[in-house]
């Protein structure tokens, strides 16, 4: 989505052919599986927990209410749906990766609350649900990880009710121009190095760097959460721009 070459996408700073995508993320993401909820703590400096608990807020989910989590991961995000929905409610956590869905499935089970939730492999770019069946449905940092951003923001607009809420909640640029060269410092000196301290592992994570600066700008994701059908798409910044939470709402 990140290049204008017709039959290919990006991965990081490379272009790829698109089918090629889906394996080389799955390979990243079975590396990073058992150590990626420690990583975040580490990378984030613990903030990512602030950034998902606003993202539940602007969804404006209530008790009873049916959430489809799709790129959970290791659950993190869906646990706080789950808070949110309370046991009348119920979440799908789902992932086209069967890896990080295991460790997430298996934390979730370890800790008691695999309660009110349904662990689903699925591609979000081919959702296995009926038209209208969810009150919101939030991608947690993974978008930028999908090959076909209009296929994953259309099939989310068929899924959901009338009211209901698209969360996006994904790494951007921030404006000011001293922040974007310390993220960028940070990001391209420090994350690589943590991650060969503390993984071994700096390549996978010298991706996700790279993968967050060929995302789409806000404004360019708003377009296109709009262009998929959604009538309104408001945008939250967090953390000077680092993060942002794109809001659409199917009315």
């Amino acid at each position: 989505m990140g290049n204008s070459h017709k039959g290919y996408t990006d991965f990081g700073f490379q272009d790829i052919p698109e089918c090629e995508k889906n394996q080389r993320v799955k390979a990243v993401f079975d590396r990073v599986a058992p150590s990626y909820d420690r990583m975040n703590d580490v990378l984030s400096l613990g903030l990512h927990r602030v950034w998902k608990r606003a993202a539940v807020r602007c969804a404006g989910v209530v008790k009873g209410d049916q959430v489809l989590d799709l790129a959970a991961g290791t659950g993190d995000l869906t646990q706080h749906w789950m808070n949110a929905v309370g046991e009348s409610g119920h979440v799908y956590m789902t992932d086209i990766n069967a890896d990080m869905l295991r460790v997430g499935t298996d934390r979730l089970l370890d800790e008691g609350l695999f309660r009110g939730v349904t662990a689903l492999q699925v591609d979000a770019e081919a959702l296995p649900f009926e038209s209208h069946q969810f009150d919101c449905v939030s991608v947690g940092f993974g978008l930028r990880n999908m090959t076909h951003h209009d296929k994953v923001l259309s099939e989310a607009y068929r899924v959901l009710k009338a009211g209901g809420r698209l969360i996006i909640l994904e790494f951007s640029q921030p404006d000011h121009p001293l922040i974007q060269s310390l993220y960028d410092f940070y990001s391209f000196q420090w994350v690589p190095r943590l991650a060969q301290w503390c993984v071994e592992d700096p390549e996978s994570y010298q991706y996700l760097v790279e993968s967050i600066r060929r995302h789409p700008r806000r404004e360019v994701l708003k377009k296109r959460v709009l262009s998929a059908g959604f009538d309104v798409c408001h945008i939250h910044s967090m953390s000077g721009g680092i993060v942002s939470i794109h809001e659409g709402v199917k009315f």
